[in-house]
C-alpha cells in the first residue's frame, strides 16, 4: 500500500491517511476484504505517531469504508462494493486541497495551476490515445 504524507501539507496527517485510503479503494488498488497494514507498522513506515493513523483507520471504520476484526486486523469493508459519486468528490477535493496549498506554498496563482491541469490532462489523453 502505497501512502505518502506532508506535514507541510495544510491538511492534518490522519486526513491525509483517510483521503489516500479511500482514493486506493475507490481507484481499485484495494480490494474488498483486503487487509490493511497494522497501525504500527504503518505508522513507523510513514513516520507518524501510532495515535495519527489508529485516528484514520477509526474514521474509516465510522465512515464503513473497513472493518476491524478484534485481534486479527483491519480489513476493507466487503459490502462497500463502489464508492459514491459524492465519495468521489470528496477524495477529488481532499486531494485538490493538497494540491492548491502546495501551490501556495510555490507561491503559483491559481490561474496557471489551472494551466498545468489542462495541459496534464491533455499529456494523458495523448498516451490514453497510443
Amino acid at each position: 500500500m502505497q501512502i505518502q504524507v506532508s506535514p507541510s501539507d495544510g491538511v492534518p496527517i490522519y486526513q491525509q491517511i483517510v483521503n489516500q485510503i479511500r482514493y486506493l479503494i475507490s481507484a481499485a488498488r484495494l480490494q474488498p476484504g483486503e487487509e490493511l497494514p497494522p497501525i504500527r507498522v504503518l505508522a513507523e513506515q510513514l513516520t507518524v505517531n501510532p495515535n495519527t493513523v489508529a485516528r484514520a483507520y477509526l474514521e474509516l471504520e465510522h465512515a464503513g469504508i473497513v472493518t476491524k476484526i478484534h485481534g486479527s486486523g483491519t480489513y476493507v469493508s466487503e459490502t462497500r462494493s463502489s464508492v459514491s459519486q459524492r465519495e468521489k468528490i470528496k477524495i477529488l477535493a481532499g486531494r485538490m486541497d493538497a494540491l492548491l496549498t502546495e501551490a501556495r506554498h510555490l507561491d503559483v496563482g491559481l490561474g496557471e495551476v489551472i494551466r498545468l491541469l489542462r495541459e496534464r490532462d491533455g499529456v494523458m489523453k495523448e498516451e490514453v490515445e497510443k
